[in-house]
């Protein structure tokens, strides 16, 4: 089965929000007409892992891909549930890993809104999944949704030492898709408190 990468539009991701309400916690999901709005300005794509032949798609990427300092933003991976457990999440990577070959890197982020007080089993078997093309993880004080989120990044022709401009990526991010409003409800990237 060959498949391919290819550029979704404005129709496709009508069609498949479904997916990712369903796929992903609501603290987490961004509102679409946000996302809309940030692939007009070609700073989102939508990506479809589609099947060379058939052309049925197979699983969709949300990338912020543009103003990130050279680095890409992978905010969902989403393999349609018929095709679950059957090496998609690989063939994704690998497709996703040609097509930006020519970046500073790629940053995913992580978060498990199930574990409670601790490190869930989702979480585990994220960064495992992640480890596995290479993603290192490094020091953030992102909450999303009031949970802790964890940054990942694959260096490619830059380094996963992001840290003097992490906070200046997520916010560049995030303030493409959502409202002032909804940033500061949704997005904490200030310093965590450390208790006494």
């Amino acid at each position: 089965m060959g498949l391919i990468l290819r550029v979704c539009g404005h129709r496709e991701l009508e069609r498949i929000w479904s997916l990712f309400d369903l796929d992903f916690d609501k603290k987490e999901l961004l509102p679409k007409l946000g996302v809309h709005q940030a692939m007009l300005k070609g700073d989102m794509e939508l990506l479809a892992v589609t099947e060379d032949e058939s052309r049925i798609d197979l699983a969709y990427v949300l990338v912020g891909c543009r103003g990130l300092y050279g680095y890409v933003w992978l905010k969902y991976l989403d393999v349609i549930p018929f095709y679950r457990e059957k090496g998609l999440g690989v063939q994704a990577m690998r497709l996703l890993n040609k097509r930006f070959a020519d970046r500073q890197g790629i940053v995913a982020e992580i978060t498990d809104f199930n574990a409670e007080g601790g490190e869930g089993e989702t979480l585990r078997a994220q960064r495992k999944f992640f480890a596995r093309f290479g993603y290192e993880e490094i020091q953030s004080d992102l909450r999303i949704g009031g949970v802790e989120d964890h940054i990942l990044v694959k260096p490619i022709r830059g380094t996963a030492e992001i840290a003097p401009v992490a906070h200046r990526m997520i916010a560049d991010f995030y303030s493409r898709c959502l409202r002032p409003v909804i940033f500061a409800k949704m997005v904490d990237i200030r310093p965590l408190k450390k208790e006494e």
